[in-house]
Parts: C-alpha cells; structure tokens; sequence
C-alpha cells in the first residue's frame, strides 16, 4: 500500500487559503470593541463597513481582494505541477516563495508602499507560472 502525504507545496495552498482572512483581520483590527455608531466594525453590514474605510485599512480590503484573485491560478498550479509529477523539492520551494511574496505583497499593501508592492506581485506571478511549468518535460 502507498503511502500518501501531505507535501508542502499542499501545506502552502492552506496558508494561501487563509491569507485573505488574514487582510480581513487587519482591515478589522482594533475596530471590535467600538460601537458601529462611533465607527467601530459593523458586523450586521460588513461590506459597507470596509467601504467607508480609508488609509491602512482600505488597503488591507484591497489587498484581500487582491489575495483571493490569486488563489485559483496557485491552487491549479500546485495541483497540476503534483499530476505532472514534478520535481517534489522544486515544488516545495516555490510553493514556500510565493507563500513568503505574498506574506510581502500584504505588507507592502498596508504600508503603502505601491512601487515595491507591483513588483513583489509580478515575482509572485513568475514565481506561480513556475510552480505551473516545474512538472513540464
């Protein structure tokens, strides 16, 4: 019988997964124990809560929303670089840099950093078109 495990690269689609919670948590932070009235998260209309948000916070919706529409190409490239049966270690640590680039990408969203943050994007793209191709023969 095979043995079958959980690789890294399968790890990160998890970490990738949580991310946006992530960017929600900051948008959110210290805004739960003040009344809606005063400003405080509306959790009974979150949406047009973030809406109203300016600064940092905007950001951090941005860039969740940003981190969601990334999800689906990492996810089919981790995927279809396992069914080409791609070199595991390679997989792995591509896989862990775009986790890191990602991690980066919100740091650079929150902290206004818009320069720095396009180009951390783009090599997290690079970085997931290699994931796609690493099983490719």
């Amino acid at each position: 019988m095979q043995s079958i495990h959980f690789t890294v690269a399968y790890w990160c689609v998890l970490v990738a997964a949580l991310l946006p919670i992530v960017c929600a948590g900051i948008a959110k932070y210290g805004t739960m124990r003040t009344s809606p009235h005063e400003g405080g998260y509306d959790n009974n209309n979150p949406r047009a809560w973030l809406a109203l948000q300016t600064d940092w916070r905007a950001r951090a919706n941005a860039a969740q929303a940003n981190t969601f529409e990334a999800l689906p190409f990492f996810f089919a490239a981790v995927v279809i670089a396992h069914q080409l049966q791609a070199s595991q270690m390679r997989l792995d640590i591509l896989a862990v840099a775009f986790i890191a680039l990602r991690g980066l990408y919100i740091v650079m969203y929150v902290g206004n950093h818009a320069s720095a943050r396009s180009i951390v994007w783009a090599l997290g793209l690079f970085v997931n078109i290699g994931i796609l191709f690493s099983g490719w023969r």
